[in-house]
């Protein structure tokens, strides 16, 4: 281990990175990345369904706690033509995965094929994880690492094409559209990365010269007002959850540690500055139970919910379109001539117990956000 620990570091400045993302999505993956590490050129490339960066250990770190787009991001390990499971095998062994993690760790294969002509893919991940309980065998003195399918410490993702074999890590461990503040789901929920892309894709941008409204008119669970409000208040989008690098080997948590204490300040700085920074965070929803959730969760003029007159939801488009036109008019609207203020970050399953665990657990819990003080 101690050897491992040596030759991490001269390998973490040299990574290739890939971010899966949904489709239609690379380009502004690609913008996303480009301004948390700054990198561009052929450092920065597109690909089909995802976007590969030449980075370090650290850009790891910071776009699984910064970007809103990416469903993941993996360290390419290998990449190798194959023809059957042998040369899978084979690739996987050459990997030194002791300097990934110890065998104290879990692990689990997964694997994703396009026109793969293997016969069973379950036996391709069979095989990649014979080989690295075999390169532990050989090196820790017959200790290997345990298989666990549910939850394991590590996830090797390994990727099959015609004739092309990539075997990934994968820094995120549970995907990145989950953020760590949602409890109850609620009916059809949104993920959160969709929900960031469609903002994206707006071109809304809270801290431009000219901030402008944000209205959801059918918010639902609030997927969308709660990722526009984070935005704005420059709310890291992984900044309430755990990651699989803080049981990866090159993981330091003194680094780790700064990256959220910057996080931190930043959020601090827009919290004071916030009668200047951007523009209202306004939700609507066509059911009655959703916009009395919203109005019980937040007794404050943070947040503007309200509901048309009626609750049918057979109303025409035009209908729909008039009363939404109403709303955007009427007195309650004129509560966002200010500017824009803080919205809650869990609209589903709150309540003001969940205050006092919460920041016993995390200590970086949102203290910008101001959270009911009664249900």
């Amino acid at each position: 281990m101690a050897q491992a620990r040596m030759l991490a570091p001269l390998l973490m400045n040299q990574l290739h990175l890939f971010l899966p993302c949904a489709a239609g999505v690379e380009g502004l993956l690609a913008d996303e990345v480009h301004a948390i590490t700054g990198a561009s050129g052929q450092d920065l490339l597109v690909a089909r369904g995802g976007v590969m960066l030449r980075g370090m250990w650290r850009d790891a770190l910071l776009l699984n706690l910064h970007s809103r787009l990416a469903q993941r991001v993996l360290v390419e390990l290998s990449h190798s033509m194959y023809r059957n499971e042998n040369d899978l095998y084979r690739a996987a062994s050459e990997v030194a995965w002791e300097i990934w993690f110890s065998p104290k760790e879990t692990f689990k294969i997964e694997v994703t094929s396009q026109h793969s002509p293997l016969t069973s893919l379950n036996f391709a991940a069979l095989r990649v994880k014979d080989a690295i309980a075999d390169r532990f065998r050989e090196r820790r003195h017959g200790v290997r690492p345990s298989v666990e399918t549910h939850h394991p410490d590590v996830r090797v993702h390994l990727h099959l094409t015609t004739d092309g074999a990539t075997i990934y890590i994968d820094t995120s461990g549970e995907a990145l559209f989950k953020r760590g503040w949602r409890e109850d789901k609620g009916d059809a929920p949104l993920k959160e990365t969709l929900a960031a892309a469609m903002i994206a894709a707006s071109g809304w941008d809270p801290h431009g010269d000219d901030p402008q409204p944000l209205y959801d008119p059918c918010c639902g669970s609030g997927t969308v007002v709660i990722e526009a409000a984070q935005i704005a208040r420059k709310i890291p989008a992984g900044i309430l959850r755990r990651f699989a690098f803080e049981k990866l080997v090159p993981f330091q948590r003194h680094v780790w540690e700064a990256m959220l204490d910057e996080a931190e300040r930043q959020i601090f700085q827009i919290a004071e500055a916030r009668p200047k920074t951007g523009g209202p965070v306004s939700v609507n929803d066509l059911l009655t139970k959703a916009i009395d959730r919203i109005d019980t969760l937040f007794n404050s003029p943070e947040v503007l919910a309200f509901n048309k007159e009626t609750d049918s939801a057979s109303d025409s488009p035009e209908e729909i379109a008039e009363a939404v036109s109403r709303m955007l008019q009427s007195e309650s609207r004129q509560r966002f001539a200010g500017g824009i203020e803080s919205v809650a970050a869990r609209l589903n399953g709150l309540c003001p117990e969940w205050l006092d665990g919460a920041f016993a657990k995390h200590r970086r819990a949102l203290m910008s956000l101001k959270f009911p003080t009664g249900a």
